[in-house]
């Protein structure tokens, strides 16, 4: 996973060449004009940039999205080669949250999204048959064929369910942690569902995986994901002086918040309805714009005009 890691980096690294080689008096301008998201491939915040994005690009900026994993997510907005990410799942992330903190490279603006959770689960038919519980799959290894299915390489929640995997936690000692994109993890999940077959794997709200299947999410897991089932708030970080150069964006993103209705709609209509995410926001802000008074209070277009009136004008609402 480490080598992974660091030849995203580097490849990343590659293609913001050119980032601050500004001249002094440009630079905080150069930064501004267009900012730059962390997405780790989670559709949730494919989701929210996308959000944030349509609104940025109608006061006059440029939203740049570039597919990074969480840890690397963490070095390159040390670096200050990232400008934003609205994905930081807490307490999930708190390892990488503390490293960056050592180091100073990030700041906190807040949660953008209350009562998500994240942790294991199993469909209904798993769970009527006595899976409720951590407690219970280690017993029931046959059947679930030893593996917990995860997400992407790196992700700090699979490196949670390696940790429980090693030290034998639950009797899933030699159990096998299987990595894959959020989007293969549930199509092997709707698979296995269909012939009624055990899987366990990870799950999450907002998502509207949580309308297309019939979960019971597990209990017992407080060591390891948090209690409430993985209860957790997520955070929108920027990098260090990232506020301070582009006050406007850092007003933006400081007032935006979303809700798990908004983001299950939204994501429904990327994974089910094969939208673009940019013309999934716009569909969604035009049908509900009464969100853009709160996130666009004290913020301006680019060049100082006014920010509610530019936004609404381009959402033709």
């Amino acid at each position: 996973m480490k080598k992974t890691g660091l030849l995203g980096m580097m490849a990343i690294g590659v293609a913001l060449a050119g980032f601050g080689q500004t001249t002094p008096a440009s630079a905080a301008d150069a930064a501004c004009d267009t900012v730059v998201f962390s997405d780790p491939q989670w559709t949730d915040i494919t989701s929210t940039n996308a959000l944030t994005g349509v609104v940025l690009e109608a006061l006059g900026y440029q939203q740049k999205v570039e597919t990074i994993s969480v840890p690397v997510t963490f070095e390159m907005l040390g670096a200050g080669e990232v400008d934003v990410f609205q994905g930081n799942w807490m307490p999930a992330q708190q390892k990488f949250v503390d490293a960056a903190n050592e180091k100073g490279g990030i700041e906190n603006l807040g949660v953008n999204l209350k009562g998500a959770k994240f942790t294991l689960a199993v469909p209904e038919y798993v769970a009527a048959a006595g899976i409720k519980s951590f407690a219970d799959l280690g017993a029931h290894g046959d059947e679930f064929d030893h593996k917990i299915y995860g997400i992407e390489p790196g992700a700090p929640a699979n490196q949670l369910i390696q940790k429980m995997i090693d030290s034998g936690d639950f009797g899933l000692e030699g159990w096998e942690l299987v990595e894959s994109s959020e989007q293969a993890m549930l199509a092997q999940a709707k698979r296995l569902e269909r012939g009624k077959d055990w899987i366990v794997f990870l799950a999450w709200a907002p998502h509207p995986m949580n309308n297309q299947f019939d979960l019971t999410y597990l209990e017992g897991g407080d060591d390891y994901f948090g209690p409430n089932y993985g209860g957790a708030d997520v955070y929108t970080l920027v990098r260090d002086d990232f506020a301070k150069a582009c006050p406007n964006v850092g007003k933006l993103l400081d007032n935006v918040s979303f809700t798990l209705d908004m983001e299950n709609t939204m994501m429904g209509m990327i994974i089910n309805d094969g939208m673009a995410p940019n013309d999934a926001a716009t569909k969604l802000l035009k049908e509900d714009p009464s969100v853009l008074d709160a996130w666009l209070e004290g913020v301006t277009t680019k060049d100082g005009g006014d920010g509610l009136a530019a936004v609404k004008d381009a959402l033709g609402v």
